[in-house]
């Protein structure tokens, strides 16, 4: 069964329809590729930044409420995202609106106002002061490794910007990121739910056929792996709890060992999965701990996560670093690797009935060159043979590619038995 049809307009922007017809709903998803990867330093920011400007209103609806309104109307509520890579625009449509909805996404896209950038300015730092304390340190532990990882390059910036980016960014500046990033083929569209490829491409065709396309630049490739682990950072806040990850710099999404990275998340995190069964249900460390995998095109990271009493940090760090060697030492079992696989496997089938799962898979897959099917992903993971596994972990899980961020009220006794534990860790 053809999972989505593809079709590319004149202008080279990209259509993806997922035939869904027993829904009574549409997703659509615009990609963009443009994320904080592609920014300088001294314009950190300025994708997220953009976004949100596009929600204060455009050349047919004047204001921000106007613009919503118009979504709501054709029941919708439009929303948006971004990341180290892309930036996307979605809302669920009814299927009988799907024409009136592509024309509203093609006047948020190409035609914005970019108003009130002062209102949406404090709006931003708010938002950036979430992840600082009191000092204006940076507490959030994504970021922080981010900067141990990818030191200088635009990767170590928090996608939100810094608070001195922000407050530089002018509106010709915005309107110059628009101009040199939003174009037809820099975008992909993808559209799933009640609706056929007939019908959507004709919206699309309407909505952007006129729409003169230009080449983009070409993003800064990722520094080379620091291989000097494993790197700590450390900030004091005033909680509870420490909160610590663990992050592996590891190969882009196309490396060939990516699928046994998504077993590997999956043999770690999950409530019956390593991490929780042993830190929580075993010694009663933590409330939560999950394993993530980030991916970009040419780099990525492998991160474990959770938050811990400063009592129980050096005993969390041991029974962490004990997993990994495990990982790194003895295949899975075998019971233990069918029930991950069967696992993954479900997820992808649950996801055949989520069209905003669907479009938001297969437009950014066709947008960063990573299309890969359901049924290729599943097929790549049933493939894999626990000893693979572990020969990944064993390549991958390296201490001299491992960051520590540790965020809370640590002692200076703590950070130096932790300290010393990281420099004899050796794997």
């Amino acid at each position: 069964m053809t999972e989505y049809f593809k079709d590319t307009l004149a202008n080279g922007l990209r259509l993806v329809t997922v035939e869904m017809p027993h829904l009574h709903s549409v997703e659509m998803v615009c990609h963009v590729g443009v994320g904080g990867r592609h920014e300088q330093a001294d314009k950190a920011g300025i994708s997220h930044f953009l976004e949100h400007m596009l929600f204060r209103g455009s050349q047919d609806y004047p204001t921000g409420l106007a613009l919503e309104s118009a979504f709501e109307a054709l029941g919708g509520t439009v929303n948006a995202a971004t990341d180290g890579e892309t930036t996307c625009y979605h809302s669920r449509l009814h299927p009988e609106h799907v024409a009136e909805g592509t024309a509203l996404f093609a006047s948020l896209l190409r035609r914005p106002l970019l108003d009130d950038i002062d209102i949406e300015r404090r709006i931003i730092i708010e938002e950036a002061l979430e992840d600082l304390n009191e000092a204006g340190e940076e507490i959030n532990p994504d970021n922080l490794t981010s900067r141990l990882i990818w030191p200088g390059h635009p990767l170590s910036l928090p996608t939100v910007g810094t608070h001195e980016s922000v407050q530089s960014l002018t509106r010709e500046d915005l309107r110059q990121h628009l101009e040199t990033w939003y174009t037809p083929g820099n975008i992909v569209v993808a559209i799933a739910g009640r609706v056929t490829r007939a019908q959507a491409l004709a919206a699309v065709e309407a909505a952007f056929g006129d729409w003169v396309s230009y080449p983009v630049p070409t993003a800064l490739p990722a520094p080379p792996p620091a291989a000097e682990g494993p790197l700590t950072v450390w900030t004091r806040d005033a909680t509870s709890q420490i909160h610590l990850q663990l992050a592996f710099n590891v190969p882009g999404r196309k490396d060939p060992r990516t699928p046994a990275l998504r077993l590997l998340r999956r043999i770690l995190s999950g409530s019956s999965a390593r991490l929780m069964v042993r830190l929580r249900e075993q010694l009663g460390l933590t409330y939560h701990a999950e394993a993530n995998l980030g991916l970009y095109d040419d780099c990525g990271a492998f991160s474990i996560d959770l938050a811990v009493a400063p009592a129980s940090l050096l005993q969390a760090l041991q029974e962490l670093l004990k997993m990994l060697d495990d990982l790194r030492c003895n295949p899975a079992g075998e019971e233990e690797l069918q029930r991950v696989v069967r696992a993954f496997v479900y997820e992808q089938e649950f996801s055949l009935d989520q069209a905003d799962t669907r479009a938001g898979r297969f437009g950014w897959g066709e947008l960063v060159d990573y299309p890969l099917t359901l049924a290729e992903e599943c097929r790549q993971v049933q493939a894999l043979t626990a000893a693979q596994v572990r020969e990944v972990a064993a390549q991958l899980f390296d201490p001299k590619a491992l960051a520590v961020a540790f965020v809370g009220p640590f002692s200076a006794r703590q950070r130096k038995e932790v300290e010393k534990l990281l420099a004899g860790y050796k794997g």
